[in-house]
């Protein structure tokens, strides 16, 4: 892990939409914190600063994944805070909230103590999520004045959802003492239970339990009627169906206080990854149909989806290689995240402002975090990346500890080159 050193990134194309920059420029970096953005015309090399060439690349507010599992503790032979920080730094993210299904379930202050002290010898911030319900069993509300003070900076049950609509209702009410935002991981588990892909017609062929749509659906439609009736926002995790995004979208037209999420993986595959029963597509929810696709991307173009995440969920060969009916569900995705959404950009789904926006300028509002902006004055996470730079994803260049990806030997186009948080370089290529 390198030292704070000052630096000046020098011929970049800095792309920060809070400051309304896109253009070419030097970025200057003094003591971990961002110093000013130098424009064009102006010469500038102050004496005891490194200077990095990063002509043709972009520079960009540090990105900030609001939804990955690091497995500490408890499952550390799948990813510990430090493999699951490299993994994060290697694919250009400055800062990660965990999700607090740990083994012991992230419910008080000892756990969220340990992931931050864990953290320090990271690689990237690292913000802890801490559980709505005790042991996430959703049947009584966590202590959060505890995990608030203990350093968590949002709450979910993520894995499991709020079953009960009085607690859910309760816990929107009672995380306004703390200001802390809900992430409800919305799912009907009467319609999901026991289903293993999209139901669908090839579900059928396949002799596979299918969890139909309406099991996300209509536990949205609960989620974010609660959140309007509380006057609490409410953010959804991982969508990944066209009426998901309708659903949103009319809740944000009406002023309702929801925003929503969606992975990679819903925007670059189709339930037919699933092929034969290849576990690595395995996830939940469950890779959709081409027209869920064609909904998600429209989501993010237009703004009704907020943010872009990884799920990041990494799982070892004991969980992924047995029958396709009883393998974990999640892949890892911080190393793949940033490569899959440039697609977008050069398919004209998105500016690169906007994936900007969903990648680092959102994800920093919505939890409250720093970062998101290279406003003078921020610390000093930043991202550099090579848009155009080739590369294949191979098993033997994963950093995360586990490789259940679906994305392995996939050709891609674009990647982070340099992450820097709080002026250090934790990853270069």
């Amino acid at each position: 892990m390198s030292k704070t050193k000052n630096m000046l990134l020098k011929n970049g194309r800095i792309i920060d939409p809070v400051n309304g920059l896109d253009e070419q420029a030097d970025l200057l970096l003094v003591d971990g914190i961002i110093k000013e953005v130098i424009t064009a015309g102006r010469n500038a090399s102050p004496a005891g600063v490194e200077t990095i060439d990063v002509s043709g690349k972009w520079v960009v507010p540090g990105l900030i994944d609001m939804h990955v599992h690091l497995r500490e503790p408890g499952e550390e032979y799948k990813e510990t805070v430090s493999s699951g920080t490299r993994a994060a730094a290697a694919g250009g993210f400055t800062a990660v909230a965990c999700m607090p299904n740990t083994i012991p379930v992230n419910d008080c202050q000892a756990v969220t103590c340990l992931i931050l002290d864990k953290a320090r010898k990271g690689f990237a911030r690292v913000y802890p999520v801490g559980a709505i319900s005790k042991n996430s069993r959703g049947t009584q509300l966590a202590e959060y004045d505890e995990l608030k003070r203990a350093g968590v900076v949002a709450l979910s049950d993520d894995g499991m959802p709020v079953a009960d609509s009085q607690l859910l209702r309760r816990a929107l009410e009672y995380s306004a003492n703390n200001d802390l935002l809900l992430i409800s991981h919305s799912e009907e588990l009467s319609l999901s239970k026991n289903g293993a892909m999209n139901e669908s017609a090839l579900s059928t062929r396949l002799g596979l339990r299918g969890i139909p749509h309406v099991a996300e659906e209509v536990m949205i439609y609960r989620d974010i009627a609660l959140a309007h009736y509380t006057g609490r926002p409410i953010h959804i995790a991982h969508i990944s169906t066209r009426e998901s995004v309708s659903l949103i979208r009319r809740a944000k037209e009406k002023g309702w206080p929801v925003s929503a999420e969606t992975t990679p993986h819903y925007f670059s595959l189709t339930e037919e990854a699933v092929g034969q029963y290849d576990t690595m597509a395995k996830m939940n929810p469950p890779l959709r149909s081409p027209d869920d696709v064609r909904a998600i991307k429209d989501g993010l173009q237009d703004g009704t989806i907020d943010a872009i995440v990884t799920d990041h969920a990494p799982h070892s060969s004991l969980e992924k290689d047995v029958e396709f009916d009883q393998a974990a569900n999640g892949i890892t995705g911080l190393e793949t995240s940033l490569s899959l959404t440039l697609a977008l950009v050069r398919d004209g789904v998105l500016t690169p402002g906007k994936m900007i926006e969903l990648m680092s300028v959102n994800p920093a509002r919505i939890l409250g975090v720093t970062g998101g902006s290279l406003t003078p004055g921020n610390p000093a996470d930043v991202t550099v990346i090579d848009p155009d730079m080739e590369f294949v994803y191979r098993r033997e260049d994963i950093v995360s500890k586990s490789a259940n990806s679906p994305f392995i030997d996939w050709k891609m186009q674009g990647r982070a080159v340099m992450t820097i948080v709080g002026g250090r370089i934790m990853f270069a290529r």
